[in-house]
């Protein structure tokens, strides 16, 4: 049975060229494009993190009260037409 995806395909047909050698000599360079692409990692500042932070707390809190006030809306509805039912 043939892997499902097209990366296992590639490492198998490489794997059966090659075979674990060839596999093995790749780690060098593996690890050389990880630490390049590493570099050009742009992380954000503490100003920018704790501000993201206090924007998830607020809109947390206005949602929460939000759709605190709808459930409560239709609770009332509900209660009201069961009342009438009886």
């Amino acid at each position: 049975m043939a892997p499902p995806f097209v990366w296992q395909r590639k490492i198998v047909a490489e794997a059966s060229k090659g075979g674990v050698g060839a596999w093995l000599r790749n780690i060098p360079t593996f690890v050389n494009q990880v630490k390049a692409e590493w570099t050009k990692v742009v992380w954000p500042s503490r100003r920018e993190t704790v501000m993201t932070a206090v924007m998830v707390v607020v809109m947390t809190l206005v949602l929460g009260t939000f759709f605190f006030g709808v459930d409560w809306v239709f609770s009332r509805i509900v209660r009201e037409l069961l009342s009438l039912a009886s």
